[in-house]
């Protein structure tokens, strides 16, 4: 086995060890033009009533929000 591939595999060996794996994620490239036109006609295309709705609930049912939280704990 070529020496990147036995780093690789023992890698890979020592998280599976820590109950961890790997896993590969893809996003849009908000770098690319016709991406960040794609979110402009979405974002245009919102109804704020309900996001502001939704929102609210958010914000009533976080934990984040109450009195005395430690966000550092």
């Amino acid at each position: 086995m070529a020496p990147v591939a036995e780093r690789m595999k023992a890698m890979r060996a020592r998280r599976n060890a820590r109950g961890v794996r790997e896993i590969r994620l893809t996003a849009p490239d908000a770098r690319a033009a016709s991406v960040r036109d794609r979110i402009a006609a979405h974002c245009a295309s919102l109804n704020y009533q309900h996001e502001d709705a939704a929102m609210a609930w958010v914000e009533a049912i976080s934990e984040f929000d109450e009195p005395g939280f430690d966000a550092a704990r």
